[in-house]
């Protein structure tokens, strides 16, 4: 080129195109993208990407910075922990209310300390606050005497007239007192949370009512005072968790009947003392549920769900997690609310899924269009069950848990790939009878080899997955040997057009903990999901390096990535992978024998947002080098080692 020529330089793209184009990544994508150029950078804090980001750091002098650089945003959301009464946390909460006072919208303060002098500085300030999240801070509530004086209490409510959301949770000391003081701070609630509270619920035989229906409470919150609120704030308030509290039959239905309170949420979960009676009540009084969590309250039966399934015809999501006495009556109704997204039977050891299945093929019926399915610990559910339900459920189903259901097949894992392509969590932890052809989608080819040696001329398996043998799953040739997998059955597996696991394209977590049949066979075929975000292959014996180094490769969005009691794992694996698993924040490699400092050292260089590192009796990884790891990792906040090196041997 000549002196005389002048190089023309490419025009920047406008804002508006680039924050368009940054809108088809996911977050963790957008971060990457942000650190290439100034422009993108300013992209990627437009409006539409920073609204549910919430920004989570300890009290700390660097933490004064990172606020500073916040004053630049309009609006923001803060998780700040380990708070207490020392200058630095005081410092830090001060320059929150000046430089972020009117644009901090969420704040949540766990695992603090915090003074009340510090709080009561800092509230007015934050006059645009619509969640204020106070669990666990029994600091401020100990002495009885928040909010005791009226100047600050005016102070407070011009700050917070506007709060939505208040979380309460886990206060050993709430009183009535305090909870007045505090409520009456908040005339707009439309979330409350006070799981975990000690509230005075119990039933008075004597004065037959409720204690607390007459009087204050001065060392507890009193059903007297929750329904005080209830009632002064029913035009708004829709969500209200009174999970892991002792409300009994008689409160719940006090609670329930509240002229014109109209819920939308109601967790219960723990809450012991209820029973179906109770659920019937409340399904009377509270019709317009969305949202019902009932789980671990052990009274409860099947005359419970079918209250729900006839009474909240608007339900979208049920939790009957661990309610054991549950049975599969009053499933076919419960199927038939339209509504219905998400429904967790997770430990309810009696659901076999055959009710379900008999209401979703109902013809002509109403049935549900379910998003998230959990049979986690169902050890009824079997094989016919998995499969009926994926073709009935199909593209819809978003989550799948069969995590512990040991009865499940390589013919249901085949069936999910089939009919669930658009799952993007699924869970197969446990389910010991999955192996290398399942995932890989091979069952035809197994069968066939199977009724050749055996000289049984029964049906044989299809794609179609016709006349399968549901009820007596055959038994694969390698069943004993999972390793029987060979290099002709792969280049077969690359060449066939059947479904195997790699056809969940959306899968973010997949979870094949103890599925001890799996081999390096199929996790190194199948397990390539670019947006993968979630792996756990903790407890497979026999995947070595090979597998380590295929998922590094194929799965770079990785954020969690689980190993322990994986014995095949070793130093030269991490060494391939760990440079293209620069995303992750969470490492479990806990018992893997060959693990050495050599790894730990690795991680240091490659992994640099790791939060969590579990490398507890890992024998050849030494004190020293685990010191390491918080110099040379910012964001390193737990470090599991139990038991690594010599005291292993000394324990």
């Amino acid at each position: 080129m000549d002196d005389s020529d002048e190089e023309t330089a490419a025009p920047e793209l406008p804002l508006e195109i680039i924050v368009y184009i940054l809108s088809f990544l996911h977050a963790s994508d957008r971060k990457e993208a942000s650190l290439v150029c100034r422009s993108w950078y300013n992209a990627s804090q437009d409006q539409r990407y920073q609204r549910e980001v919430t920004f989570s750091f300890p009290a700390s002098a660097s933490a004064l910075e990172l606020v500073k650089g916040l004053s630049r945003k309009s609006h923001c959301s803060l998780r700040i922990s380990q708070l207490d009464g020392f200058s630095i946390s005081r410092s830090l909460l001060l320059e929150v209310g000046v430089c972020l006072g009117s644009k901090v919208e969420s704040l949540a303060l766990p695992g603090s300390s915090i003074t009340e002098a510090s709080l009561l500085d800092l509230l007015p300030c934050l006059t645009s606050l619509r969640r204020l999240d106070l669990r666990g801070l029994d600091s401020l509530f100990m002495s009885g005497a928040f909010l005791s004086r009226e100047e600050h209490r005016q102070q407070v409510r011009s700050a917070l007239c506007g709060l939505e959301e208040l979380d309460l949770s886990n206060l050993r000391y709430l009183s009535d007192l305090t909870f007045t003081r505090l409520t009456g701070c908040t005339p707009r609630l439309r979330r409350l949370s006070l799981a975990g509270c000690h509230i005075a619920f119990e039933f008075d035989p004597y004065r037959g009512c409720p204690v607390g229906m007459v009087e204050d409470s001065s060392a507890l919150l009193s059903l007297r005072n929750l329904k005080r609120l209830l009632t002064q704030q029913k035009s708004t308030l829709v969500a209200l968790d009174l999970s892991r509290t002792s409300i009994t039959p008689e409160s719940l239905r006090a609670v329930a009947q509240v002229e014109d309170l109209k819920l939308e949420e109601l967790y219960l979960q723990g809450c012991k003392e209820l029973t179906d009676y109770s659920v019937e009540i409340l399904v009377r009084h509270q019709p317009g549920l969305l949202k019902l969590d009932i789980s671990e309250c052990m009274g409860l039966t099947s005359r419970s769900v079918e209250a729900v399934a006839h009474g909240l015809k608007s339900l979208t999501h049920l939790s009957l997690s661990h309610d054991w006495r549950i049975t599969e009556k009053g499933l076919r109704d419960l199927l038939a609310l339209p509504g219905l997204k998400g429904l967790d039977l997770s430990q309810c050891l009696n659901i076999s899924g055959a009710e379900m299945v008999s209401s979703l093929k109902r013809p002509g019926a109403t049935r549900a269009q379910l998003e998230t399915l959990n049979f986690r610990g169902c050890t009824y559910i079997k094989d016919l069950a998995v499969f009926s339900l994926a073709q009935l459920l199909g593209s819809r189903l978003r989550e799948l848990d069969l995590t512990s259901c040991v009865n499940v097949t390589d013919l249901s894992v085949c069936a999910i790939a089939t009919y669930l392509q658009e799952l993007v969590v699924l869970r197969l932890g446990w389910c010991k009878e999955v192996t290398d052809w399942g995932l890989l989608g091979m069952l035809q080819k197994a069968e066939c080899e199977l009724h050749n040696e055996t000289g049984d001329n029964g049906p044989m398996f299809t794609r179609t997955f016709g006349n399968m043998g549901f009820f007596k799953p055959p038994r694969m040739p390698f069943e004993e040997k999972p390793k029987l997998l060979t290099q002709i059955d792969l280049q077969q597996f690359k060449e066939q057009a059947g479904d195997s696991l790699l056809a969940l394209r959306r899968l973010q977590e997949l979870d094949l903990s103890a599925c001890i049949k799996l081999t390096d066979s199929s996790i190194t075929q199948v397990v390539k999901y670019p947006d993968l975000q979630r792996l756990s292959l903790c407890m497979l014996p026999d995947i070595t390096d090979a597998a380590l180094v295929s998922v590094g490769w194929h799965c770079r969005s990785l954020t969690s990535l689980t190993l322990s009691h994986c014995p095949g794992i070793t130093d030269r694996g991490v060494a391939q992978a760990a440079p293209h698993l620069q995303r992750l924040q969470h490492l479990y490699l806990s018992c893997c024998g060959n693990i050495t400092d050599r790894s730990l050292h690795l991680l240091m260089q490659h992994c640099k947002r790791l939060k969590t590192v579990d490398i507890s009796r890992c024998k050849n990884v030494s004190m020293r080098t685990v010191e390491l790891l918080h110099t040379n990792l910012p964001f390193l906040e737990n470090v599991h080692h139990k038991l690594i090196g010599a005291e292993l041997f000394n324990d």
